[in-house]
């Protein structure tokens, strides 16, 4: 039986778990820096960032998702940033990557939001194919960008 729930403070060594796991299946394991400390403190702390769900098969923690809130200026709207979705290998084709989704595109329709977003890299055809399935189309006409913690050092002199 599938089942998902919001993570609780509890939760998270198994969210950061998930997120190492994440990281090795997309190749960048030596890029993470989060440690259960600075997790708790930006999805349970005074001022929440960001926000995790668990997806259980009978009651066995199997997979997640964390997401923030976004702004649409031209749609004048919230909009929900899916960051990262994982499910563990010997449950992808369970369902749950799909269920999972589905609890955010509900939420994100039941609160008014105008946009569910997310980003996927460009040699994972499997994950591809399965957001193309659901409906999802690819944002080609844009490039992202990013300043890094040292870039952003740089920026501002400090």
């Amino acid at each position: 039986m599938l089942s998902i729930r919001s993570a609780k403070v509890k939760d998270v060594p198994l969210i950061l778990t998930f997120i190492k796991a994440l990281a090795e299946y997309e190749k960048l394991l030596h890029e993470v820096v989060a440690t259960e400390e600075t997790l708790k403190e930006s999805l349970f702390g005074n001022n929440p960032v960001a926000h995790v769900i668990i997806g259980e098969i009978n009651g066995r923690p199997s997979g997640f998702a964390l997401y923030f809130y976004t702004f649409s200026t031209f749609l004048g709207r919230s909009g929900i940033y899916l960051e990262d979705l994982y499910v563990y290998r010997e449950n992808r084709g369970s369902g749950l990557g799909k269920a999972l989704i589905l609890h955010l595109a509900d939420k994100a329709y039941e609160e008014g939001c105008g946009r569910l977003d997310w980003a996927v890299l460009d040699w994972n055809t499997p994950s591809i194919k399965f957001y193309e399935s659901l409906g999802a189309k690819a944002q080609e006409d844009w490039t992202g960008y990013r300043l890094d913690r040292p870039a952003l050092k740089q920026l501002t002199g400090k």
